[in-house]
């Protein structure tokens, strides 16, 4: 049920699309392509089982671990939002 002047199902396609956003984030950032031997970041050796695990890495899990613990606190704030419930 919508309020106002919402059609009913806004909120449900709000939501939806959402998470069609963060899906299509996560798709792309993960790696394609060749897989390196060695990180780019720290020049470490990437193991095997990780780069046959993981087609198209480029980092070792330690850096990419740090890269991670950077990133995760930017998605919190839905965009999507309408004016109106903005300003309740």
């Amino acid at each position: 049920m919508a309020g106002g002047w919402a059609r009913d199902g806004a909120v449900q396609d709000q939501i939806d699309v959402s998470v069609e956003d963060a899906v299509k984030l996560a798709r792309s950032q993960l790696p394609q392509g060749e897989s390196l031997s060695h990180c780019e970041e720290c020049d470490t050796e990437i193991p095997l089982a990780r780069r046959e695990a993981v087609p198209g890495v480029r980092l070792c899990v330690n850096c990419q671990s740090a890269i991670d613990k950077q990133q995760s606190g930017r998605h919190n704030i839905n965009r999507r939002g309408s004016k109106d419930s903005q300003l309740r």
